[in-house]
């Protein structure tokens, strides 16, 4: 057993030395990363500082192990739908949660892909619809046109989509769009 923790000890010298980075803080460079799958993880590792295998592998037994410990902060469902080639589309989503907070009582209801907001029925659906944008959905009717806001067919989800390649467009018209679906689901 002593063997086996001075490997791990050894390991993990070795990997700091080669990084310049305490382990704690390449556990957190992979929290941070937006990457859910292990081989996406190992890969990010190997790319950004220049690891074996191996030890990139060996930060990533670290880092699911911290979380299993608890160490890490609880499960957010934006962690869930931006991974990967999505993760960049994140502040996007994350820009549209001051507001969506500010409105009133509502719950929130993370899905596989978006995240729904409900007050009595579903007011509007956010998450990434390709690796280049985001769609929030509107659930309301009337809507005055508007060029960003696109009509969808019956028995959708939603009455309106608005697509979002910036953070910078989630502006006062779109805020009041949601306003509006807010008011009209209560």
């Amino acid at each position: 057993m002593a063997d086996v923790d001075k490997h791990i000890e050894t390991q993990i010298k070795n990997i700091e030395a080669q990084t310049g980075k305490s382990l704690q803080e390449l556990i957190d460079i992979v929290e941070n990363s937006g990457i859910t799958k292990h081989m996406a993880m190992v890969k990010m590792l190997k790319e950004t500082f220049s690891l074996g295998h191996g030890h990139a592998n060996a930060v990533v037994h670290f880092y699911k192990k911290s979380k299993e410990d608890g160490e890490s902060q609880p499960d957010n469902p934006l962690d869930k739908i931006y991974v990967d080639k999505k993760a960049h589309l994140r502040p996007i989503h994350e820009a549209l949660l001051p507001f969506l907070e500010s409105l009133g009582e509502h719950e929130v209801a993370p899905k596989m892909k978006n995240i729904s907001y409900r007050r009595k029925k579903q007011f509007c659906l956010v998450g990434p619809a390709t690796n280049s944008r985001v769609e929030v959905g509107l659930n309301v009717k009337d809507l005055e046109p508007d060029e960003r806001l696109i009509p969808q067919g019956s028995g959708k989800m939603c009455n309106y989509v608005v697509k979002l390649t910036d953070a910078s467009q989630v502006d006062d018209t779109l805020k009041g769009w949601i306003q509006q679906a807010f008011d009209a689901a209560g």
